[in-house]
């Protein structure tokens, strides 16, 4: 018996050409021209010494050697679709697809990647920050980073931070400016604000507001000042000496560390909502995942012992 398979081409084109019974569909299925596909497949039934199309009336039928045929050779194509899928899967698994948001990246996350690729050199991570939720099938996505009440149906959610807020500023600030004794000096300083995306949760935001109410210093103007989209951009600006910015320990952490922030005030207001992380529960165990979650908690813990 000849084993030798015809051209793969050649076949392909006529699975193609047999399930739409049109030159035209082909083609543009295959992207070639409909000269082409017709090349192939009269080149195919020259090879195998068989007819698989006829015109009738205008336009195409099948043979019964060809409809016999076809369902096996499309389960054939769709078995080699499906082990290329697992290929490039095979591919992706040396990649860890972070979706974090702007914030909690700039300020926290990308200073410390190289750690972690340190810790483990056989894993490549692919950044995408984003406020929006991710859909983790449909996006691609490994684990997400993301700030919330901790209630993500469906997924795993770690908390990483017990969230307060407190005013920071850059020390230039302290020794030029206005003092900054007490809550109420802030009336003599700008006042650096976020305003949240949509991507963020209502209510318990980092606000002027509330902060300065808890610190019994109401009286002072909550509204004025230079407004941003992101935590992130009010605390460089209030390193540069623009104002005052709210901050958090995951936020402003590092920098107060290296001494570009400075806290003026000990008061701290409390947050209900936190930074979690997040995956799918049937994707827990994979090592990847699990590497991360082990590293990214022993930072966290790391940072808390300094």
């Amino acid at each position: 018996m000849d084993q030798r398979l015809p051209s793969l081409n050649a076949l392909r084109a006529f699975e193609t050409m047999a399930r739409h019974l049109s030159l035209t569909k082909a083609a543009r299925e295959l992207h070639v021209t409909p000269a082409a596909v017709s090349h192939q497949v009269k080149a195919l039934e020259a090879d195998l010494g068989v007819t698989l199309l006829r015109r009738v009336g205008g336009e195409f039928v099948l043979t019964e050697t060809a409809q016999v045929a076809l369902p096996v050779l499309s389960s054939g194509f769709d078995q080699i679709a499906e082990a290329a899928r697992r290929l490039r899967s095979d591919q992706a698994r040396h990649f860890l697809t972070l979706s974090v948001g702007p914030t909690f990246a700039a300020s926290w996350l990308v200073r410390r990647l190289g750690a972690f690729k340190a810790s483990f050199p056989e894993i490549d991570v692919r950044l995408e920050t984003t406020d929006r939720m991710t859909d983790f099938i449909r996006d691609g996505v490994d684990v997400g980073i993301r700030f919330g009440s901790g209630s993500y149906p469906g997924l795993q959610a770690i908390r990483l931070f017990d969230e307060e807020i407190f005013p920071v500023c850059s020390p230039d600030l302290l020794e030029r400016g206005p003092p900054l004794v007490e809550p109420a000096d802030l009336a003599e300083h700008s006042l650096l604000h976020v305003d949240w995306t949509m991507g963020q949760p209502a209510g318990d935001t980092l606000d002027w507001q509330m902060w300065l109410r808890a610190a019994g210093a109401a009286q002072v103007d909550a509204e004025r000042g230079a407004r941003f989209s992101h935590s992130n951009l009010a605390l460089q600006a209030a390193i540069e000496g623009q104002g005052v910015a709210l901050g958090s320990e995951s936020l402003a952490g590092d920098d107060l560390a290296a001494g570009r922030l400075v806290r003026p005030f000990d008061v701290t207001l409390p947050m209900n909502f936190a930074y979690y992380l997040v995956y799918p529960e049937d994707t827990a165990e994979r090592p990847k995942i699990a590497n991360f979650r082990q590293w990214i908690l022993a930072e966290i813990a790391k940072g808390k012992m300094t």
